[in-house]
């Protein structure tokens, strides 16, 4: 029998999921959290929405790993089509639509990523920057290169591959102990 998701309320902090969304069975999700039609959430993710709001808009994958956290002062606001790498970190941020955010890499409060823009595995975006649209942002702390970004169609190759892989997890994944 496999296992439910774990989502948990806090107090009056409840998440809302869309019924098209998945979370994985190992995937933590608690408080204010919201996540959109075609979101995935991966195995061994936080989404902890305990003194402010997560948003993650339609067709977003959350891989394995990822802590996604808020504060009362700066929501974490993950737009549509982006792709959130295993063991990233994001934590009270702006993340607009179609966005990288490279495995490893930590997006800190009150840091805004432009649309289709790229954050390197493992860089380190600090608090308060910008990464402008389509740029890359890379290094620790990261520097901003503008018009390096990675090769077109490359995170919509993946943001597809994801949502075709919580399909399949969906109707395939079962408990075998």
């Amino acid at each position: 029998m496999l296992a439910v998701m774990t989502v948990y309320a806090l107090g009056d902090r409840e998440p809302d999921i869309h019924e098209t969304a998945y979370v994985h069975p190992d995937a933590v999700v608690i408080g204010a959290v919201t996540l959109a039609a075609g979101v995935s959430v991966w195995p061994g993710a936080v989404l902890r929405g305990d003194y402010g709001t997560i948003s993650v808009g339609e067709n977003t994958n959350i891989q394995d790993g990822t802590v996604v956290h808020c504060t009362p002062i700066h929501p974490t606001v993950i737009g549509a089509g982006c792709v959130v790498g295993h063991n990233a970190h994001v934590e009270g941020a702006i993340i607009e639509d179609s966005c990288l955010i490279a495995s490893g890499s930590v997006v800190l409060n009150g840091a805004t990523v432009g649309r289709g823009a790229v954050v390197g595995a493992g860089a380190v975006v600090p608090f308060d920057a910008v990464v402008p649209e389509r740029a890359m942002a890379l290094g620790v702390p990261a520097r901003v290169r503008e018009g390096h970004v990675v090769a077109e169609g490359h995170v919509e190759r993946n943001v597809a591959m994801y949502r075709a892989n919580a399909d399949y997890y969906r109707d395939a994944l079962r408990e075998i102990r």
